[in-house]
């Protein structure tokens, strides 16, 4: 049997679904090497962007596919249906696809789940539709047997057009790296639910559709790549793009935007709120003469008001993140996975 057919050994763990490095390694063994010979003209699963992308005429059409696992399944700012909805709206963004032609959505019950609870889920699910401006086309539901499922599981699929394709390896050396506003909102105010942390401050998710913040910017045509820090966080979505485009990437931590909560709460669990997820949030590449004006654009939106330019890329130790600290520099560490499971 040659090495390419042995078959996988050991288990899956938690971390192999976190984001980091361990998640990617997964994807490329099992997945991405063996679909990625199958015949397809486009964008498809060997680049593993936020989704696939297939000329339709003069644009293109782009599909992401997610599901959404999260413990407390009601959360500080949303709710697993939230969450689905714009998860998926924000994939399909990251690739300039902020046109939202349908959405599909798949829910996985356990038996005994509480039918109020769905239909708040339901409701709130609505609620991020109009948002986007993304209808909800077809689905499916299942139920399974108590203690088969902790709860509810939601997969959604998304189709939009673009007529400008983004993707996240388009970075070049000068391009500056901005944040569209403050970042860990989303894990740490999932945590700090799941735990009952009592803090002083209004930690709460950032979960939000951005296409409206997206299609304000893409007009510029100074976005060269975009991505947008879920599992993993920022320090992730940076080396993933980094390695990529085959640049080195200087981050500035002083201009990394943070809440006081934020702080307040990861210094308490000893977590680097540069690793943590957020839903709400995307990393930019733009042209360096350009950067302060799609950041004044991005300030004019209503989920962009606290957005920065966080970084530089450069020709130097290329798939790298240097940490620019004020006080010397170093290399920011990419997690193996995320420090806070069930989180998306």
């Amino acid at each position: 049997m040659t090495a390419l057919m042995q078959p996988a050994t050991g288990r899956i763990t938690l971390k192999q679904g976190g984001g980091g490095r361990a998640m990617r390694a997964l994807i490329e063994r099992l997945f991405v090497r063996d679909f990625a010979t199958l015949p397809f003209d486009g964008v498809g699963i060997a680049a593993m962007d936020d989704g696939a992308a297939i000329r339709f005429g003069d644009d293109w059409l782009v599909i992401t596919t997610d599901s959404h696992v999260i413990h407390p399944i009601f959360f500080p700012g949303g709710d697993i249906g939230r969450l689905s909805i714009c998860g998926t709206v924000n994939d399909l963004a990251m690739m300039g696809a902020t046109n939202v032609l349908a959405l599909t959505c798949s829910v996985i019950l356990e038996e005994g789940f509480a039918l109020e609870s769905l239909e708040a889920i339901q409701q709130s699910m609505i609620a991020a539709c109009r948002e986007a401006r993304a209808p909800v086309v077809t689905g499916d539901t299942k139920v399974m047997g108590r203690r088969e499922l902790d709860g509810v599981v939601i997969n959604t699929c998304g189709i939009g057009l673009t007529p400008t394709l983004i993707r996240d390896n388009g970075l070049s050396a000068g391009d500056r790296i901005i944040v569209t506003g403050n970042i860990a909102e989303h894990g740490l105010a999932v945590m700090a639910a799941r735990h009952a942390i009592g803090i002083e401050g209004n930690l709460v998710s950032d979960v939000a559709p951005m296409n409206t913040l997206i299609a304000s910017v893409l007009g510029t045509g100074a976005i060269t790549a975009m991505k947008d820090p879920t599992r993993g966080g920022v320090s992730s979505a940076l080396h993933e793009m980094a390695s990529k485009s085959g640049v080195g990437i200087v981050l500035d931590e002083r201009a990394v935007p943070i809440t006081a909560a934020v702080r307040a709460v990861g210094e308490l669990l000893g977590i680097d709120p540069l690793h943590v997820a957020n839903e709400g949030k995307a990393l930019m590449g733009v042209r360096a003469d350009r950067a302060d004006e799609v950041l004044q654009l991005l300030h004019a939106h209503p989920l962009g008001r606290s957005a920065a330019i966080i970084g530089t890329c450069n020709s130097e130790r290329l798939g790298s993140v240097i940490l620019d600290t004020g006080f010397g520099k170093r290399l920011l560490a990419e997690p193996e996975g995320e420090p806070l499971p069930r989180i998306c």
